[in-house]
């Protein structure tokens, strides 16, 4: 089994059941996003997040 998926199995395990869930349905969803082909349609939470630093970054005077 490839090392990702071990982990991934291991973190389920011993996770609260509701975190457990919701990683669950975000890994269920970017499966079905790179099943339709469209991961490069979808922003990524690193470049959202780079954005909003920016634009909330103080400024120098």
């Amino acid at each position: 089994m490839d090392a990702l998926a071990e982990k991934l199995d291991t973190k389920l395990r011993t996770w609260k059941p509701e975190t457990a869930a919701e990683v669950r349905q975000r890994v269920t969803e970017m499966i079905e996003l790179a099943d339709s082909d469209v991961l490069d349609l979808m922003r990524s939470r690193a470049r959202e997040q780079a954005v909003l630093d920016m634009l909330y970054a103080p400024t120098a005077r």
